[in-house]
């Protein structure tokens, strides 16, 4: 009856705001999947290959999954067999997860454009572009040598995922505004500006978008206007700027909203009032990951620390944690009783979702290889060989080493039991 009712309730949010598919299931990014994962790995149906990284996390609709790759393109690949249907180039990496709405795919680039297509055939409708794309950056980021020297930060992978609602898409960008434009005709409704980079995705519900910002403050905003209703300030560190932004994006569920930060924090706050609710610390762990929303308990994952979390939504007590292997930029999937998420050694983790015990994990060929040695014989990421400098472009070589082992920054998408993950050796994989 449990697993009915989890499925029903999950069918009828992937019909809300437009019927859209979307990153993490639904407008309000509550990570409930519309089907059960499998609690045993079987095989590798098919697996999908572009040329080059994949961070774009998989959506589904009417057969067809669609994912964005560094290599330019948005994919359409038949869900059945693997083989691709149309593909989109734009003019550089889409690591941005596409929105099907009303017929039409909408995804950004770091062209700096959002490009709207037809769903069916992959014509394109519209684009629209914003100020420009660049990732966060900031002197001295992480302690690295010059201290003077400005670094752009390579751990900022994901560009903003746009939602689709009131006939309108709303994204973030890395020009420091937040989007409203005409999901007909890609004319600008309106546009907020943050005090930084924008590239946590917006989450809709009850006529505000709520999303983050690398300022380290969350936003509330009126969808249909654009003015603000209040934003929450969270922690700053002006000396290294490690402990702050907002690059998870928030949840929404019975009126609060969920988010971490790399203030090493969860946050939930009254979505009206933007009064904190409580907070959850992870002691130094920076939160990536979008929490994901169900049965009154919030479940997300933590960096360097490597753990995964159930807290009560309520009180924001622990109800489990379980230690991981490596490293979590990946938003986790409530897939029935099955938790999924994908881990930067290269894996995908199927956990129990009472107890967070693992059930089973698929390891892609790269992880295997293990290249450059960037996993210990445990499959943890191996620091001394990753980290041995804090100077000069050590920081963007030591990233590129740990995304050679198949990183997974993609987040699960499960539909008729089969789950759909990306990972960065380029390859986009149908599991059961």
């Amino acid at each position: 009856m449990i697993h009915a009712l989890t499925w029903l309730f999950a069918l009828l949010l992937s019909f809300d705001a437009g019927a859209q598919a979307t990153f993490r299931g639904d407008a309000a990014h509550s990570g409930v999947q519309a089907s059960a994962a499998p609690r045993q790995f079987q095989r590798v149906k098919w697996s999908f290959p572009t040329g080059d990284r994949i961070v774009s996390s998989p959506v589904w609709h009417d057969g067809v999954v669609y994912v964005g790759s560094d290599d330019g393109h948005l994919y359409a690949v038949d869900a059945g067999s693997g083989v691709q249907r149309w593909r989109h180039r734009t003019g550089g990496p889409v690591a941005s997860t596409p929105v099907v709405a009303d017929g039409r795919v909408h995804v950004l680039s770091y062209d700096g454009r959002l490009h709207t297509l037809d769903a069916r055939t992959g014509t394109l409708l519209w684009k629209f572009a914003s100020l420009g794309e660049r990732r966060f950056e900031a002197p001295g980021l992480h302690g690295m040598q010059p201290r003077r020297q400005t670094f752009a930060d390579p751990y900022d992978i994901f560009l903003s995922s746009p939602v689709v609602a009131l006939g309108m898409v709303f994204f973030g960008s890395g020009d420091g505004h937040v989007y409203a434009i005409d999901a007909a005709s890609g004319a600008l409704r309106w546009k907020f500006r943050t005090g930084d980079v924008v590239h946590a995705s917006p989450a809709f519900a009850d006529g505000l978008v709520y999303v983050g910002s690398w300022d380290g403050r969350l936003y509330a905003l009126d969808a249909r206007s654009g003015q603000e209703r209040w934003h929450f300030q969270g922690g700053l560190d002006p000396l290294m700027f490690n402990q702050q932004g907002f690059q998870s994006s928030p949840a929404v569920s019975d009126g609060v909203v969920y988010s971490g930060s790399r203030d090493s924090h969860v946050y939930a706050i009254d979505a009206r009032s933007g009064q904190e609710k409580w907070r959850f610390s992870t002691g130094a762990s920076w939160v990536i990951s979008s929490p994901a929303i169900a049965d009154g308990k919030v479940y997300f994952a933590t960096s360097d620390s490597s753990l995964i979390h159930a807290v009560d939504a309520e009180s924001g007590k622990p109800v489990w944690q379980q230690q991981g292997r490596a490293y979590m930029f990946s938003s986790p999937a409530i897939a029935g009783e099955v938790l999924l998420i994908g881990v930067l050694n290269g894996s995908l983790e199927a956990r129990d979702r009472r107890s967070g015990e693992l059930l089973w994990d698929f390891r892609t060929e790269a992880s295997l290889a293990n290249a450059g040695w960037a996993l210990t014989a445990d499959r943890r990421i191996n620091g001394p060989m990753l980290f041995p400098s804090g100077w000069g472009d050590a920081l963007a070589v030591q990233a590129n080493r740990q995304f050679a082992v198949g990183a997974m920054f993609s987040s699960p998408l499960v539909v008729g039991g089969v789950v759909y993950i990306g990972s960065t050796d380029g390859r986009l994989y149908a599991l059961e």
